[in-house]
């Protein structure tokens, strides 16, 4: 169990950082936080580079699909199973947002045990 929990508080920490650098060095995201997650609303610069960097690729290296959720517009061109999992890769929802005037993500992080046991959310913003 200690092993369990540390790996996911050490993934979650990385997933944080790597996020943070990710974003671009002006760090001009907005921080959100919740009673079982802490995120950022990325601006569309933002969201741009981070879709264009290594940190999707780095995440999914750590951090498996089935813990990652992702909050699709309603004018999504990526696709959901039947049972309303999104089958799409963590940078594709990340470019997607990124390439919509406007278009950005807000990414949280959660604590383990909550929303199901995922770890990442990732929720896609673009006007109407």
């Amino acid at each position: 169990m200690r092993f369990g929990v540390t790996s996911t508080a050490l993934c979650t920490g990385f997933t944080a950082a790597g996020l943070a650098l990710g974003a671009g060095s002006a760090a001009a995201f907005t921080p959100l936080a919740q009673p079982d997650r802490i995120g950022a609303q990325l601006s569309r610069e933002e969201t741009v580079a981070l879709g264009a960097g290594p940190i999707p690729a780095i995440t999914s290296m750590f951090v498996p699909a089935n813990r990652i959720g992702a909050g699709l517009h309603s004018d999504t061109a990526l696709r959901r199973d039947a049972d309303g999992g999104v089958r799409a890769t963590l940078r594709q929802v990340v470019t997607e947002a990124a390439s919509h005037p406007d278009g950005t993500v807000t990414v949280y992080l959660n604590a383990p045990g909550a929303r199901g046991g995922r770890l990442l959310d990732v929720y896609q913003q673009w006007p109407d």
